[in-house]
């Protein structure tokens, strides 16, 4: 996931990224710091991998927590109150029938920080997401998959 422009997220994923950041800077940042000073004390830094590992593994945590940092900054908290079922949008429900298998699937269109294919939930940027976003029901779309092109019409969005 990129750190700009903007991230759509639930309350719920709001406060789970708060909770991460807050875990990274409280107890990993200063358990980082602690390994550091425990490998420099064990002699020269030149052949010290132990040094060399937790300054990296310092370097990764900082990392992270800039990215994280980046993506609250940009969150914009959707409230599914608000959110029009007229057309496929983040936060709706949609059920699809795929015309090559007359399957019917539902996938929920969360963020790329929500999605999660096992609980039918995929993100706003994937190839069916993407496709499906602004349609309204009755209409069909085509997705271009590495298997090959995708046919579903809408049945119905719900929340």
């Amino acid at each position: 996931m990129s750190g700009s422009g903007t991230n759509y997220v639930t309350a719920e994923t709001f406060e789970r990224l708060k909770t991460e950041l807050q875990h990274l800077k409280g107890v990993d940042r200063p358990a980082a710091s602690h390994a550091i000073a425990e490998a420099r004390e064990k002699g020269d830094l030149k052949e010290n991998a132990e040094y060399d590992a937790a300054k990296e593994a310092q370097g990764m945590l900082e990392a992270k927590i800039k990215h994280l940092e980046g993506v609250i900054a940009n969150a914009r908290i959707l409230d599914e109150r608000n959110i029009d079922t007229s057309k496929v949008s983040i936060l709706t429900s949609v059920t699809l029938t795929n015309l090559n298998t007359k399957k019917k699937v539902t996938y929920k269109i969360v963020s790329e920080n929500e999605a999660d294919l096992k609980l039918g939930k995929i993100s706003v940027t994937s190839p069916i997401g993407h496709a499906l976003l602004g349609k309204t029901v009755g209409e069909s779309i085509d997705v271009q998959v590495p298997a090959g092109v995708l046919k579903f019409q809408i049945e119905s969005i719900d929340l």
